[in-house]
């Protein structure tokens, strides 16, 4: 009798003998996997998307671009001719945000990308009001994340979240949809 070196079991002779009768006919086989010396390629129309992704974001959201909001403070936005009331609306939690995006552990290119998604996003689903959690961290992001959506021409406002929402570390923004004739009735 031998011991199975995997458990406490001892493999009888009889057992060995039979799988040794079931892999009788079996051989061994050369690796033959493949490496590419370069990366596949992209389809175009993935590659477009890509790249219409990045111009969008690079467009919308620069980093010289300073506006003129106190990021130090209590975020609070409101685009000329909107509604100075939807600042004081988002500050009561008044909206309830549709989605939420966590920028936790993003750097701010990569943060720049995830906010022009999901704006896009809300765009295409309607939804009117996103919450964006940048958190506190070394508040690199803290101050970017306001200055990037003051520049997109689709947020209408944005204030700091409601702690339900993430209080300081968070911001809610409000999308300007396109009416459609459902609507304006």
């Amino acid at each position: 009798m031998k011991k199975d070196p995997h458990s406490n079991n001892l493999i009888s002779p009889d057992d060995i003998d039979l799988f040794r009768q079931s892999i009788s006919g079996a051989r061994v086989f050369k690796q033959d996997t493949h490496r590419f010396s370069n990366k596949p390629k992209v389809s175009q129309a993935k590659q477009f998307a890509q790249q219409k992704k990045q111009q969008q974001s690079e467009f919308f959201f620069s980093d010289e671009y300073v506006p003129d909001i106190d990021t130090h403070g209590t975020v609070n936005y409101v685009q000329q001719g909107q509604d100075r009331f939807l600042a004081k609306q988002l500050r009561r939690g008044d909206f309830i945000p549709d989605l939420t995006l966590d920028l936790h552990g993003l750097n701010k290119e990569v943060a720049k990308d995830e906010l022009a998604g999901l704006i896009h996003e809300c765009k295409k689903k309607h939804y009117y009001c996103a919450c964006v959690v940048h958190g506190i961290g070394g508040h690199i992001l803290r101050h970017k994340v306001p200055q990037y959506l003051v520049q997109h021409p689709d947020v209408i406002a944005m204030h700091q979240a409601p702690l339900e929402y993430g209080g300081k570390g968070a911001v809610l923004i409000l999308i300007n949809l396109p009416q459609s004739d459902e609507f304006r009735r």
